[in-house]
């Protein structure tokens, strides 16, 4: 809850998927929820339920369903976003690592989303997944077994649940750090010392909103690396994240002064390869399985990565 000002409550941050409304009192001396009825065109239960989650203020101060009105006060709705409607089911291929009654891994390819999104309904992981294991679709949220994430143009290895106990057990262990993840990146210049940790804090660029920065007092963020190859101006490494903060290996990577190569948000303006996606692959990836098992993959540079780097070697 966002104050104002001393005795000002002006209900809960705006989103940029909500929706505002304001109305000016004209006489005085009716409910709020009554009044409201009328020009949001809700029923009055729907009006009152808004108003119960403090999305309603009478000149800055969230008000009772009941407050009596005055003329010339101003009203101020906050409408939640809709919700999203359930993704479908699309017939995509689908390179499955593994699959048992609990989990598949997935060698997901850069280019695709991982789940449907404003201006990605369709032709997304979570589409394809749906085709090939309808249970999902009883699964909660509008991103079905979804318990972590891939860039559009990151490639490589993710893990699926299939059902509820799985979601919660893979999701635990991403919060608690338990999952070994290895990136292998190509970066601009040469990246030296040859292993390090880079702790920085990540957050939301203010400047840029749609992208990530390291910032002082954003959510920590902690990155190790190793080099594999020093290249002819590039470098080939492998970072393993410790967490998991949005775009993190990019930006870590970015920060120092390397950033992934063909990344167009983070990268070089002026860049002397050109892939049309970044060179940016989820190599290994190992976890335990609900049944407690340890489970470990390893997926390859795919063919377009593997060119870049044989051409060093001619």
């Amino acid at each position: 809850m966002v104050r104002a000002e001393a005795g000002r409550d002006e209900g809960p941050p705006l989103s940029r998927t909500e929706e505002v409304r304001e109305f000016l009192v004209g006489e005085g001396g009716e409910r709020l929820d009554k009044y409201l009825i009328g020009p949001m065109a809700l029923s009055r239960s729907q009006v009152q339920r808004l108003i119960r989650q403090g999305r309603v203020t009478v000149e800055g101060v969230v008000a009772k369903a009941s407050y009596l009105l005055s003329p010339g006060e101003r009203i101020r709705v906050q409408l939640p976003p809709p919700e999203e409607p359930a993704p479908l089911a699309q017939e995509l291929p689908l390179d499955i690592v593994y699959e048992d009654q609990d989990l598949a891994v997935v060698n997901k390819p850069a280019g695709m989303v991982v789940h449907p999104s404003y201006g990605h309904k369709r032709g997304t992981l979570v589409n394809a997944l749906l085709a090939r294991y309808p249970s999902l679709s009883q699964l909660p949220g509008p991103r079905p077994g979804i318990v972590h994430r891939l860039d559009k143009d990151t490639s490589g290895l993710m893990v699926v649940a299939k059902n509820e106990p799985a979601r919660r057990n893979l999701q635990k262990q991403f919060k608690r750090g338990e999952v070994k993840k290895v990136y292998l990146a190509l970066v601009e210049g040469h990246l030296k010392p040859a292993q390090g940790v880079i702790e920085a804090s990540i957050g939301r660029d203010p400047r840029r909103r749609k992208r990530m920065a390291v910032l002082h007092g954003g959510r920590e963020a902690v990155t190790e690396y190793r080099v594999r190859h020093h290249l002819d101006g590039y470098t080939l490494v492998e970072a393993m994240p410790q967490t998991g903060r949005t775009h993190q290996v990019r930006v870590h990577l970015a920060f120092l002064g390397h950033p992934v190569v063909g990344d167009v948000v983070y990268g070089f303006r002026k860049r002397r390869l050109e892939l049309g996606r970044q060179f940016l692959h989820s190599h290994i990836l190992g976890f335990r399985a609900p049944s407690g098992q340890y489970l470990e993959f390893e997926a390859p540079l795919p063919e377009e990565l593997e060119r870049v780097l044989e051409g060093f070697r001619h």
